[in-house]
């Protein structure tokens, strides 16, 4: 079986989420695409870094440890560790978990960041009264606000005055926009890319980089030469994409700067709509001012719902992951992620759309074929190595798709339309059942066994492309599911002959019986 083989790196990141609540099921989306991607580009042979982790100094952190009568730090440090166990539990293996507050280098990077855009002419101090929306920790101009409410929270923002840092992201808007259209920062979908170029089209503002200490109650890295102010929690966050790496440390970029920022690695962040401008805008604008290599991609996922309504860290709306895996495992929970929701519309969550996804794709689809495959197997080996030889046109027309599977999941990856992967993959499975339904080889297992040599050769063709279409689909959904696959690896492995024929275990136990 032949792959397009991707040598170039891949570095891949997640945004880091505020931590003033225990991460929700959109957490965990962003979490296992971005590991999916990464991967699926070890599954292809290049390299590749995933990083994720937690932005610790929101205001809105302080503001949640206040009411629960907390130190910050603790504060931060307890829901910071609930999105690592979370992590841990969705089987996404971060390279690098930055948590902002505590990681080593973090602040001195912000600290460098900051000096570099101020050598630059790009940071001046501004006295400012602006709508602020607590929920975004960002300021709005009227005229984003519809109706009065934050686009995002529906909230009215605050009316604020203060003396703050700005960063000139006017000087840096026609620069933006022609990096975007032209696919240098390439944001994808296409319908998220224009709404940058929407924005970057109109009256771009500076924006405020750096907040009071005293409303922030000292929290946050203090601006450089102005312990008064701390740095804004967007300027600070981003900087975790090069902290993470080691950046600047003392060897200039640092060896995994190097490689996977500065070096030829693909740069990717993956986001949820309401912060990808900050990806695309911000991010870029302060990377150009600081003289730091851009982003090459910037993916961007839609938001999900809870019965209709957006998914928040708490209230009626609330998505508990770990208690989805915990209930109904990894593999559905992954699955269900990657299956089911929409590029560019949200897509409603219920257990219901969860345990229907795997049973119909993994348990009575790809579960089920790997099982009668290897049942039949037993009655009749063919030895260790599937028989790749088609012996009627039908077979040969099921290698084909199967020889085909790998360059149309490369080509849903890159496009990132991860449904799409999932769907050539269970489009496969589906021919494969419909192959059995005509062939019924148990038919021809029996009539081989009897003395029927005719048979038996027809049923080693049949065989032999059912073998191979399980091996192909289990190699391609180890990025999407790594411990089904495993398991379905481990089935096509007993098929030896000496395993007998008794019942084989299903690699995915149907959901549907379990209590809901």
């Amino acid at each position: 079986m032949q792959h397009v083989r991707t040598p170039q790196p891949l570095y891949v990141t997640t945004s880091i989420p505020y931590v003033n609540g225990a991460p929700h099921l959109g957490h965990a989306l962003e979490l296992v695409h971005a590991g999916v991607l990464a991967r699926h580009r070890r599954l292809r042979g290049g390299a590749a870094r995933l990083q994720s982790g937690t932005d610790d100094h929101a205001l809105k952190n302080v503001t949640a440890a206040r009411a629960a009568g907390v130190p910050v730090d603790d504060l931060v440090a307890r829901n910071g560790d609930r999105f690592v166990a979370l992590s841990e539990a969705l089987g996404v293996r971060p390279d690098a978990f930055v948590r902002t507050s505590r990681h080593p280098g973090h602040a001195d990077a912000v600290r460098e960041v900051w000096r570099r855009c101020a050598a630059a002419g790009d940071l001046s101090p501004r006295s400012y009264t602006g709508l602020y929306c607590a929920g975004c920790e960002q300021f709005y101009a009227a005229a984003e606000l519809p109706g009065g409410l934050c686009p995002e929270h529906g909230t009215a923002p605050d009316e604020v005055t203060e003396t703050n840092w700005f960063f000139r992201l006017s000087r840096h808007a026609a620069a933006l926009a022609r990096l975007v259209a032209d696919g240098v920062v390439d944001v994808v979908p296409a319908a998220r890319r224009n709404e940058v170029l929407g924005f970057l089209a109109g009256d771009v503002e500076d924006v405020s980089v750096s907040r009071p200490a005293a409303r922030a109650q000292g929290w946050g890295v203090p601006v450089p030469g102005d312990p008064g102010q701390v740095v804004y929690v967007w300027f600070d966050a981003l900087a975790n994409y090069v902290s993470g790496l080691g950046w600047p440390g003392a060897d200039g970029p640092g060896d995994g700067s190097h490689r996977w920022w500065a070096g030829g690695a693909e740069r990717e962040h993956v986001v949820g709509k309401g912060i990808a401008r900050f990806h695309v805008v911000l991010w870029p604008a302060v990377l150009l001012s600081a003289g730091l290599p851009l982003p090459t991609r910037v993916l961007v996922h839609d938001y999900l719902t809870v019965e209709g309504a957006k998914i928040a860290k708490s209230g009626a709306q609330a998505a508990d992951p770990a208690a989805l895996v915990a209930s109904y495992g990894a593999d559905a929970v992954r699955w269900w992620l990657l299956r089911e929701p929409a590029p560019l519309t949200t897509t409603d969550v219920t257990v219901e759309r969860l345990i229907g996804a795997h049973d119909r794709d993994l348990a009575n689809g790809v579960g089920n074929l790997v099982s009668r495959t290897v049942a039949l197997a037993r009655r009749r080996p063919v030895g260790a190595a599937p028989r790749r030889s088609a012996g009627t046109p039908d077979a040969h027309d099921l290698l084909a798709r199967a020889a085909r599977l790998p360059a149309a999941v490369d080509a849903a990856v890159a496009r990132y339309d991860l449904r799409a992967a999932c769907a050539a993959v269970t489009d496969l499975v589906t021919d494969a059942g419909r192959f059995v339904g005509r062939h019924e080889p148990w038919h021809l297992a029996r009539a081989a066994a009897a003395g029927d040599a005719a048979a038996g050769e027809r049923f080693d063709a049949a065989l032999g492309a059912l073998l191979s279409v399980c091996a192909t689909v289990t190699e391609e959904l180890q990025p999407f599911v790594p411990d089904g696959a495993a398991r379905l690896d481990g089935l096509l492995r007993s098929v030896s002959g000496r395993d007998g024929g008794g019942p084989v275990p299903a690699a995915f136990p149907r959901l549907g019986r379990v209590a809901t």
